[in-house]
C-alpha cells in the first residue's frame, strides 16, 4: 500500500493540511507518498486574485481549523490583488522538485506551499525553486533547469490527468492505494489521528 497526496500548491486548504501530511509521513515511514498536482487555477480560473473575493475569509477559517500560518508577505500579495495564481507553473515546479528527490516529494510540497503562503513568493518564478532547493540541500541549478525545461510541462499535464483519473474533485485529497483499490483517507481537513484510524480500518479489511 502507498499514499497518494493530490493537492494544488495554490490551494489554501492544501497548505492547511501540510501539518497533517508531515505527521502522517513521519508516523508511517513504511508507506511511500506519491505527490500529484491538481489543476485548481488553470484556463479561465487563471485570473488576478482580486477576482476571488473569498480568499481572505477562507484563509481565516483554514488558520482557525488547522493552525496554518499565513505570512505578512503573503498577506500583502493578496491585499494588492493583482497576483495571478497559475497552477500549471506550480505543477511544473512540483515536478522539478519531485524529480530531484522523489522520496522527499511530500516534504518538498509542504516547503513549496510555505514559500507562497508564508514568504509570499510566486510559484511561477524560477528564483522560488532555487530558494526551496537550496533550503532542502538539493542541486538548485538542476531544479531550476528542470522547471524551465519541457519535460516538466509533460509531467504537469500527466499530474492533472492522474488527479482526474483518481476521481479527485477537491484538494487536498489523501488516498490509500493498494493495487487497484483506491480509498480516500482524508479530504479537505483531517488530523493525523483521523488518518491513522482510517488506515487502521483498511488494514483490517
Amino acid at each position: 500500500m502507498k499514499l497518494v497526496y493530490v493537492f494544488d500548491a495554490y490551494c489554501g486548504w492544501s497548505h492547511g493540511f501540510s501539518g497533517t501530511l508531515s505527521e502522517v509521513a513521519s508516523r508511517h515511514p513504511e508507506l511511500p507518498v506519491e505527490v500529484v498536482s491538481g489543476g485548481l487555477f488553470t484556463g479561465s480560473r487563471r485570473v488576478p486574485v482580486r477576482e476571488f473575493g473569498y480568499v481572505q475569509g477562507a484563509n481565516a477559517k483554514i488558520a482557525e481549523l488547522t493552525g496554518a500560518e499565513f505570512g505578512e508577505d503573503y498577506e500583502r500579495l493578496i491585499a494588492d490583488g493583482s497576483f495571478v495564481m497559475d497552477s500549471e507553473a506550480a505543477a511544473r515546479g512540483v515536478a522539478a522538485l519531485r524529480q530531484a528527490a522523489p522520496a522527499r516529494a511530500s516534504e518538498l510540497a509542504v516547503a513549496l506551499q510555505r514559500a507562497f503562503y508564508v514568504d509570499g513568493l510566486s510559484l511561477s518564478d524560477p528564483a522560488t525553486y532555487r530558494k526551496v532547493a537550496d533550503q532542502a540541500g538539493l542541486d538548485a541549478d538542476a531544479v531550476v533547469a528542470a522547471f524551465e525545461g519541457s519535460e516538466v510541462r509533460v509531467a504537469a499535464g500527466a499530474d492533472f490527468h492522474r488527479s482526474a483519473s483518481l476521481g479527485v474533485t477537491g484538494f487536498p485529497t489523501l488516498l490509500a492505494v493498494d493495487g487497484d483499490s483506491v480509498t480516500p483517507v482524508a479530504q479537505g481537513h483531517a488530523t493525523a489521528d483521523e488518518v491513522d484510524r482510517r488506515l487502521a480500518t483498511l488494514r483490517t479489511l
